[in-house]
């Protein structure tokens, strides 16, 4: 996640929004950048401060909030079409990030030791 997630939105970020100076580049991938980092902060405190499985619920919790703002991010930038390149980044990082809450999610069960009761249990 740390190539998908962090390296390719900060090169685009660098190019786009610092080298060829589009703003609207910056303040999408800025702010995402502010949120990442906010994630990643509040993960690690929580780790440090709960030592156990319970800061997997983090991501739950800013991933939403990074869909959306992926989205409104293709929507700002729709209207550019010398930014094709980073609308087509954008809905990268949507599947991106989609595919690893999917992920996240599925491992909700083994992190929790959750039984899993078939049905000939029940009857």
């Amino acid at each position: 996640m740390q190539l998908l997630g962090i390296v390719l939105p900060l090169v685009a970020m660098l190019l786009w929004g610092v080298w060829w100076g589009d703003r609207s580049v910056l303040t999408v991938l800025g702010w995402y950048f502010i949120v990442l980092g906010l994630q990643i902060i509040s993960e690690t405190v929580t780790l440090r401060q709960l030592q156990n499985v319970v800061c997997v619920i983090v991501p739950y919790i800013y991933l939403p909030y990074r869909f959306w703002q992926l989205y409104e991010g293709l929507t700002l930038l729709d209207s550019k079409s010398e930014l094709l390149w980073v609308r087509y980044l954008l809905v990268f990082e949507l599947v991106v990030w989609i595919v690893n809450y999917a992920i996240d999610v599925s491992q909700l069960p083994r992190l929790f030791r959750w039984e899993v009761k078939s049905n000939s249990d029940v009857s």
